[in-house]
């Protein structure tokens, strides 16, 4: 398995000197951000498209740190209500499938997007609950324009040969594994799972149950290596559907934080092992958003316990068992 780092804390600084310091730390794959979100600080997606000579500097320039690319990153609503911001969105995401063919990177992450309740609605409605039954009826409208978006975007990923991995994230209609699976039955093989368990954590969900559900379908595409600490007092009091600001955080019931801080080192050793159970070997791409410290400082204290969980070589022959 690699170690990568989704490289949006650090945009502030040029590609070169954030795959430079990357390196440094014993990184070995990037993602990288060309839209939504995660923005296009290291990438604009615009100049590297069809351009044969953009394209070689940027591998060359990998080249000289020994780095890859896990996935491009374009996080955004594709479903969204107001029709200019949907339409950005699914170019955004059309374009990073196309680009990502062209530069051999094998995946794009991104969110599934969230619709309105209805046609009539302004904004994106996250249905939570089956009751009032105007609530029902909503969700069931909003699968109905999600499969009919995501069934022709998977033909378009599926035209360049580039897994799509969304990411299973709360306010977006596929936030847990059951949603995911229901949004690849209805498309194709090319759309699986972002798995990033830090949304998982805070659900309640078993990080390692949902790995083997997802794997036994071969529906994980990428992995986020983010953490979550669920703090029981303030659980307890409110729950964990927690609107409190991120910024405020000792009244949060949760709170994202840097791998390690959130489960110890043998809980993520246990990540890693489950995830080579089910056949996934690519990149364990850190994602920094933890508050309580600096983007480097969580990167390296991230890749420290990473390097000692992650496996470096192939498994050998089972030979106690002849």
């Amino acid at each position: 398995m690699d170690i990568g780092v989704l490289t949006v804390p650090l945009g502030d600084q040029s590609l070169d000197d954030a795959l430079s310091y990357l390196a440094g730390i014993g990184v070995d794959t990037v993602e990288i951000g060309c839209g939504g979100y995660p923005g296009s600080d290291h990438l604009d997606r615009g100049e590297l498209l069809d351009d044969d000579d953009a394209q070689a500097e940027f591998r060359d320039l990998l080249d000289e740190y020994g780095l890859g690319v896990s996935a491009l990153a374009t996080h955004n609503n594709p479903l969204h209500p107001d029709e200019e911001r949907a339409a950005t969105a699914d170019t955004e995401l059309r374009e990073a499938i196309t680009l990502a063919d062209q530069l051999d990177v094998n995946t794009v992450t991104c969110f599934s997007g969230l619709p309105a309740g209805g046609p009539n609605d302004e904004v994106p409605n996250w249905i939570t609950a089956p009751w009032p039954q105007e609530h029902a009826d909503a969700h069931e409208y909003q699968w109905e324009v999600a499969t009919e978006y995501w069934s022709d975007l998977a033909d378009h990923a599926a035209d360049h040969g580039v897994d799509v991995a969304i990411e299973m994230h709360p306010n977006m209609l596929i936030y847990e594994p059951h949603g995911m699976l229901e949004l690849r039955d209805a498309t194709n093989e090319y759309v699986g799972a972002n798995f990033d368990p830090s949304h998982l954590y805070w659900q309640g969900i078993d990080v390692t149950a949902a790995i083997r559900l997802l794997g036994e379908h071969g529906a994980i595409h990428h992995f986020h290596a983010k953490d979550t600490k669920v703090y029981e007092d303030r659980a307890r009091e409110k729950g964990v559907l927690d609107t409190t600001p991120y910024t405020r955080e000792p009244d949060r019931s949760w709170l994202f934080r840097s791998i390690g801080y959130g489960h110890d080192e043998s809980h993520w050793k246990d990540v890693v092992s489950t995830l080579r159970m089910v056949g996934y070997d690519g990149a364990l791409s850190i994602e920094h958003e933890d508050s309580l410290t600096s983007a480097r400082e969580g990167l390296e204290k991230a890749v420290d316990v990473l390097d000692r969980a992650v496996f470096r070589t192939q498994p050998g022959d089972v030979y106690w068992t002849e």
